[in-house]
């Protein structure tokens, strides 16, 4: 029986890992490190978040983003240079090198509830027991493709989680649908490989975040206040008072997720999407269908114009949508007792579900936690809270049991 069992190896999971591991609470960690990063994402994709913003955490916070590209002789700043993707992949296995050892390669196939907390299958058959278990599993499980191309071939529709490499789209056509980081990204480097590219995405106009060289004036900062998450006393908010988000009424904070940090796109993808790649502003996919090897695209205008347009494949950046029933490994009637709201787990202001000893970090906790959630960013503060919880509930342990030995004398 371990204590705590920590499913997922990304940010979130590594972070409360070295946590536990500093506070001498037994546990064990499954799955692959970084997963998220280096299997569902393009190479040569530019992180959106600033340097500062992109740490992993350990509780001394001794192992930073700029500790491991001054160890690499990376370029760093804060601020103002993009974070490649193949460096923080490469900080995070680093993270895990040097702080979480533990960490077992390992996929959980089944998690199912007995009497004294979960018993867990992995692959290859071996069971473990736990009393808590934190699914830290992130983004990949919930990977969301409208319903009218859902029903296409995978050799005609993919979702952009699907993409790590784009030279196999040389000389080829594609849509992406989208108007996030991930579509623009994505069809950023589509372009430069090759493809003959167009953007189909319902905004009238395509948003960048900014970015200025310049230091920012005392006004500037005081009305737009830096935050891990962006500029603006909303996003100032989101990052550092996820607590109070989570006090605030349930539909305050669903619409606040729904609402808050919209797409867009970082200040260095503009140049290799304006001018390059073929737009379709203010559009929406309304349906596809096959005919002689290709895709057409039915799309409808905000004016109800409707026009098809014609590709070799069609890739959906349209993001993720938690939902838990996509969480398979969860047995049927576990699921089935956790309470949800819009798909995702309601969870108490410890990250804890409606069932006992069972704990959501990560983007599937945004509906209580807020947007932070759903960046690197927010595995500090998931960390620190997920731990103490975890200590108290094991000293109450420890007190249960030393209460249930029986004491014999001697005379």
């Amino acid at each position: 029986m371990t204590h705590t069992i920590i499913i997922g190896a990304g940010p979130y999971g590594l972070s409360l890992a070295a946590h536990l591991k500093q506070k001498r609470v037994p546990f064990r960690i499954f799955g692959r490190p970084m997963d998220s990063w280096l299997s569902h994402m393009p190479q040569g994709m530019l992180l959106k978040s600033e340097g500062f913003a992109s740490n992993l955490y350990d509780p001394g916070g001794d192992f930073t983003l700029r500790t491991f590209c001054a160890e690499k002789g990376i370029e760093y700043r804060d601020t103002g240079l993009p974070v490649r993707l193949d460096t923080f992949a490469a900080y995070g296995l680093a993270f895990r090198d040097r702080k979480v050892p533990e960490l077992e390669d390992k996929t959980v196939v089944s998690i199912d509830r007995v009497p004294d907390g979960f018993q867990l299958t992995l692959e290859g058959g071996e069971t473990v027991r736990s009393r808590k278990v934190v699914l830290a599993v992130g983004i990949t499980h919930f990977e969301h493709v409208p319903e009218s191309l859902a029903h296409l071939p995978a050799e005609f529709v993919s979702h952009s989680a699907r993409h790590v490499e784009v030279e196999p789209f040389r000389g080829r056509s594609v849509i992406v649908i989208g108007a996030g980081a991930s579509a623009l990204d994505l069809a950023g480097l589509l372009h430069d490989a090759g493809a003959q590219v167009q953007l189909v995405a319902r905004p009238q106009s395509l948003k960048f975040h900014g970015h200025s060289d310049q230091p920012r004036s005392w006004w500037q900062e005081l009305r737009r206040p830096q935050s891990g998450l962006g500029p603006g006393w909303k996003n100032r908010f989101f990052a550092d008072f996820p607590m109070a988000f989570h006090y605030l009424p349930e539909g305050l904070r669903l619409e606040a997720v729904r609402r808050a940090l919209g797409p867009s796109g970082g200040w260095f993808a503009k140049d290799k999407v304006i001018g390059k790649v073929t737009l379709h502003l203010g559009c929406a996919a309304e349906g596809a269908r096959i005919q002689d090897g290709r895709v057409l695209l039915r799309v409808v205008s905000q004016d109800g114009t409707k026009r098809e347009l014609t590709a070799d494949h069609v890739i959906a950046a349209t993001g993720y949508k938690v939902d838990l029933q996509r969480l398979t490994f969860l047995s049927a009637e576990t699921r089935a007792q956790v309470t949800t709201v819009n798909g995702a787990p309601a969870l108490s202001s410890t990250f804890e579900s409606s069932v006992p000893g069972l704990y959501f970090v990560g983007v599937a906790a945004a509906n209580s936690f807020g947007p932070l959630m759903r960046f690197a960013y927010g595995a500090g503060f998931a960390a620190r809270t997920v731990t103490k919880a975890v200590v108290k509930s094991l000293a109450r342990d420890s007190v249960a049991m030393t209460a249930a030995v029986p004491v014999t004398t001697t005379k």
